[in-house]
C-alpha cells in the first residue's frame, strides 16, 4: 500500500459579485444548491435587500463610463467576454449538466450555443442605432434626427430553468447598448450565473456594469422593482409565478420604470433585436439646415 494520504478535494467558494468585486452576502447567509437529483453541489450566498442595494450603487457609478464609451468599444469588451467564455467552457458544460440534468453532450451544445450568443450580441453595439434611429422627414429646413440611448440600470430576473444559455440571452443585450445590470441569477440553479461573476471579473468589463446576485427571486426583487434608481426591469425570471411578476410590476410603476413583462420563450431560436430595442430611449434633435453661398441653396 502507499504511504501516500489522499488528498482533500478543494471545495469551490461562491461569491456575489458586485462593483467588480466578491463579497459575501452582508447577511452572512447561505442555501443549499443541489443537482436535478438532490444532490449537493455547493453553497450560494443568499443575497439581502442591502446586497441589492448595493448593486444598484455600484450599477449606478458604472452607468456613465459604460454609457458613454463608444458602440465599437462595447463590441470590443463584450467579445472578449466572449472568448473567455470559451476559455472556460468545460466549467460550464460541468455547471450546465449538473444544474439542468442534462447529458454531457447537451450540456455543451447549451455552452457553445449561448458563446456564440454573446458573440452574436457583440457585434450588434454598433449597428443597433442604425435600425433603431435615423433622419426623419420635415416640413421646413431642418435636420430632425433620433438616435438610441440606454435607460440606464436594468435589474434582470435571470430565467429560472435556462440557467445559462438564458442567462446570456438577457444579460448580453442590456449591457451591449449601454445600459448596466444588476442580475438575479435563477433561484435553482445559480451556479453558472456566479461562475459568469468570475469571467466579468476577468474580462476588459467595468466593474459594476454588470452585478450578480444569488438568493431567494422573490427576496431580493421586491426592492429592486421599488427601487427609485433602478430605471428598468426585466421580468423573465418570474415567468412562472403570476402573483410575483404583477407585485413587481406595479412597484415598478411608482418612478415609471420600463418593464419587460415575462413571456414563454424558447431560448435556442434566433432572439431577434427586441431585447435590445427594450431598454433603449430615443433622442431626438432638431438642427436648422441652413443655407450654403449666395444662391441661398439648402443642404
Amino acid at each position: 500500500m502507499s504511504d501516500t494520504p489522499a488528498r482533500l478535494g478543494v471545495f469551490k467558494t461562491y461569491k456575489l459579485y458586485v462593483g467588480g468585486k466578491f463579497p459575501r452576502s452582508e447577511s452572512g447567509r447561505v442555501y443549499e444548491v443541489t443537482d436535478s437529483k438532490d444532490k449537493w453541489l455547493a453553497n450560494a450566498p443568499l443575497a439581502s435587500r442591502k446586497d441589492a442595494r448595493d448593486a444598484v450603487v455600484a450599477a449606478r457609478k458604472a452607468f456613465g463610463g459604460w454609457s458613454g464609451a463608444t458602440a465599437y468599444n462595447r463590441g470590443q469588451i463584450l467579445y472578449r467576454i466572449a472568448e473567455m467564455l470559451e476559455g472556460r467552457r468545460d466549467q460550464f458544460v460541468r455547471e450546465v449538466a449538473d444544474a439542468e440534468g442534462l447529458s454531457k453532450s447537451k450540456a455543451a451544445a447549451q455552452v457553445d450555443a449561448a458563446v456564440d450568443r454573446w458573440v452574436w450580441y457583440a457585434g450588434w453595439t454598433d449597428k443597433i442605432g442604425q435600425i433603431a434611429g435615423g433622419a426623419n422627414p420635415v416640413a421646413g429646413p431642418f435636420f430632425n434626427l433620433s438616435t438610441p440611448e440606454p435607460t440606464g440600470v436594468v435589474a434582470v430576473l435571470a430565467p429560472r430553468k435556462s440557467s445559462f444559455l438564458g442567462l446570456v440571452s438577457v444579460v448580453a443585450p442590456v449591457i451591449a447598448t449601454g445600459n448596466t445590470a444588476v442580475v438575479i441569477a435563477s433561484e435553482e440553479s445559480p451556479l453558472p450565473a456566479l461562475s459568469l461573476g468570475e469571467v466579468l471579473a476577468t474580462s476588459d468589463l467595468p466593474g459594476g456594469v454588470v452585478n450578480v446576485l444569488s438568493g431567494r427571486t422573490a427576496e431580493i426583487a421586491a426592492p429592486l422593482a421599488a427601487h427609485q434608481d433602478v430605471n428598468a426591469i426585466d421580468l423573465t425570471g418570474a415567468a412562472d409565478d403570476e402573483a410575483l411578476a404583477k407585485e413587481l410590476e406595479t412597484a415598478a410603476a411608482d418612478n415609471l420604470k420600463r418593464v419587460l413583462r415575462p413571456q414563454a420563450v424558447d431560448w435556442n431560436e434566433t432572439p431577434g433585436t427586441g431585447r435590445l430595442t427594450a431598454f433603449l430611449e430615443t433622442k431626438t434633435v432638431w438642427h436648422p439646415t441652413g443655407s450654403l453661398g449666395a444662391s441661398g441653396s439648402s443642404y
